[in-house]
């Protein structure tokens, strides 16, 4: 079945399929995706399967068929809902979990079990998270609903115009804000952090809860951050040190708050969770055991 169709006006030339694709398809929303539509079979030039390297022309007409992909199967995973309309949602991620992936047990395959399916005339298959968290990483995950939001989110995180927040727990003492610019792969990457409370431990000198505000996307930024400034997150077995891990108690890191334009309205949406109940216990446990090895 075709979704959308497309003639290519005047003057076009010169220009590959897996570019012009997301200006003839809005709701394609990165060349990278245009590619894997292709290879899917989902792209026709004038009625024939389109390939990976053909030019696009002017007045040929372009096809876009409905995903051929098969809905995946329902992950029975309960999640928190924090927030939920009819073109998107947020979901607070549990930790020990990939969002998506090859694997069956994904936030990606729970959220249909989860969500109200969209009324909206552009209703996706099945809802898609817009952005990735870590698999140790718990708290607030961006999902889109209809093809408009996924395009519109997915724009918003290129335009860094989506604002995280989130919490962690990190080794040492954080007395004031302050600014990471350290590239990571060779890319630039820039985070900051402003510490909340600081605690005495007896193991660890002290422990820090601290609030942190990627300003750019690499993977594992804020982990990688606090470690170079010697301040690893509290359970980072991979950035951290041996006494940073606590068995069985994970990585203490979640994104408590998200800043966005609503993809209908553009208007600002605020949605944020609690600091997750461990990090509390964790502090207020080493500082009981701190004053108790300290009282005069």
């Amino acid at each position: 079945m075709t979704r959308e169709t497309h003639r290519v006006p005047d003057k076009v030339r010169g220009v590959r399929l897996s570019d012009y694709a997301r200006t003839a398809f809005p709701s394609i929303p990165s060349r990278k995706a245009a590619a894997k539509a292709i290879k899917r079979g989902e792209l026709r030039i004038d009625g024939a399967p389109a390939q990976s390297g053909d030019w696009v022309k002017s007045g040929q007409m372009l096809e876009w068929l409905e995903s051929q992909r098969a809905i995946p199967k329902i992950y029975r995973l309960p999640l928190e809902v924090v927030f939920e309309d009819d073109h998107l949602a947020v979901v607070n991620k549990p930790p020990g979990i990939e969002v998506s992936g090859n694997k069956f047990k994904t936030v990606e395959n729970a959220l249909a079990g989860n969500l109200t399916p969209s009324t909206q005339p552009d209703a996706l298959r099945w809802p898609r998270p817009v952005h990735r968290l870590d698999y140790a990483t718990s708290g607030l995950l961006l999902v889109a609903k209809t093809a408009a939001a996924q395009v519109f989110l997915g724009n918003q995180f290129e335009e860094r115009e989506i604002h995280k927040r989130y919490r962690a727990v990190a080794m040492g003492k954080l007395e004031t804000p302050g600014q990471v610019d350290e590239p990571i792969g060779g890319m630039p990457a820039q985070s900051e952090y402003a510490p909340v409370e600081t605690v005495p431990s007896l193991r660890r000198g002290h422990l820090t809860l601290v609030d942190l505000f990627p300003l750019s996307g690499r993977t594992h930024q804020l982990r990688i951050h606090m470690a170079a400034i010697g301040h690893p997150i509290v359970g980072d077995q991979k950035y951290g040190q041996a006494k940073n891990v606590l068995k069985g108690k994970g990585l203490f890191l979640a994104a408590v708050e998200l800043r966005f334009p609503h993809p209908a309205t553009h208007r600002e949406q605020v949605v944020s969770i609690e600091t997750p109940p461990k990090f509390k216990s964790l502090l207020n446990r080493e500082k009981a055991r701190w004053e108790k090895f300290n009282r005069p």
